[in-house]
């Protein structure tokens, strides 16, 4: 039989003879040669990896909003980026004919920003409503923190802010502090986050308002799958080596206990930079009103194509494409949010220009 084969087979092949020449014995007085030695760099490498920072607080459901969040409008937009240097650029964005502005049909934003090494600044001037916003980032201690400011000017001043933040964290976590004022009233805050596993994130955070001495807090749980299925193994051309190589699975439960609201967030990579789902479910523990929405996003060579569609039928969408081949191309796009229940349409064309 087959089974007895090999077996003899293996027989034959472990039998050691007795007129077999055997090996040279070792040298007197010299130890045997030691085993090959381990690649220990490679394994305290793999060890340290398993565990990654988290990122800020405020990034953890980005991945999943994003797709569900579109920034669409209407009437005309064109953007125009220019690079001064290679520590300075600036913004001018126009936006004209629009009805997403309760007391104006346009509007024009300038923002210049310098960064290095050490941080950013970043200025955003609108002269049609006066207003001014600043940020500043620096890292102190060495690189071990990074200390914000953020400025908010208004004309009337009621909406003036002034807020102060410091982040710090390690291999496994992120903390962060706030203090400033809003709206003319003073806050504290702070936020948490911490890799539990490879794949859980836990953390939370919390704000004081000293105005009416309220405490608001939310809690966060992100919980990251690898995919078993799709197209995660597959070397597309054009795909670049990223983060997203691998199809991937990313779920994030946030609960707000101000407003007492609870959402839940999905996102799956079905194709690496090509084809990404995702989907938000919000609902209120004590009513049970919910609202659900399904995003998809479809990447191309030189075009993007993100969709968003609500419980309520309510569709919005986004097309980038690009004018051309070489760096910097122009970037046409074209937005659309139709709400047919209501019979609500508005419609945006605009245009990207890298200079």
């Amino acid at each position: 039989m087959p089974g007895s084969f090999f077996h003899s087979k293996l027989l034959a092949t472990s039998t050691t003879r007795c007129d077999d020449a055997l090996p040279p014995p070792p040298p007197p007085g010299e130890a045997p040669p030691p085993p090959p030695p381990k690649d220990s760099i490679a394994e305290a490498a793999a060890s340290t990896t398993l565990y990654s920072n988290p990122g800020p607080y405020e990034m953890a459901a980005m991945d999943g909003k994003r797709l569900v969040q579109l920034d669409t409008f209407d009437g005309f937009r064109c953007d125009i980026n220019k690079q001064l240097s290679p520590y300075m650029a600036v913004v001018h964005s126009f936006l004209l004919g629009t009805t997403s502005l309760p007391d104006r049909t346009s509007t024009y934003s300038f923002v210049t920003q310098v960064a290095d090494e050490q941080g950013i600044l970043m200025t955003r001037v609108d002269p049609g409503r006066g207003s001014v916003d600043g940020r500043v980032h620096r890292a102190v201690l060495g690189g071990l923190a990074m200390a914000k400011l953020q400025l908010g000017l208004s004309p009337d001043g009621q909406q003036d802010q002034a807020l102060a933040e410091l982040d710090f964290g390690g291999l496994t976590w992120t903390g962060n502090l706030k203090y400033g004022s809003m709206a003319g009233a003073i806050v504290y805050g702070c936020n948490y986050l911490q890799s539990i596993t490879p794949q859980l994130q836990m953390g939370g955070e919390g704000m004081y308002i000293a105005a009416n001495q309220s405490l608001i807090s939310n809690y966060t749980l992100k919980y990251t799958i690898p995919a078993s299925t799709g197209d995660e193994t597959s070397a597309l051309p054009g795909v670049a080596k990223g983060p997203e190589r691998k199809g991937s699975s990313m779920m994030c439960v946030n609960y707000n206990t101000a407003q007492n609201a609870l959402s839940l967030n999905y996102k799956r990579v079905v194709t690496p930079n090509r084809v990404t789902l995702g989907a938000e479910l919000q609902c209120s523990p004590l009513t049970l009103e919910s609202q659900v929405l399904l995003g998809a996003e479809f990447k191309l060579h030189r075009s993007r194509f993100a969709i968003c569609v609500d419980g309520g039928l309510r569709t919005q969408s986004i097309l980038e494409a690009k004018l051309g081949v070489a760096p910097g191309s122009p970037t046409l796009n074209f937005s659309a949010d139709v709400d047919h229940l209501n019979d609500a349409m508005r419609f945006g064309y605009g245009i990207t220009i890298e200079g």
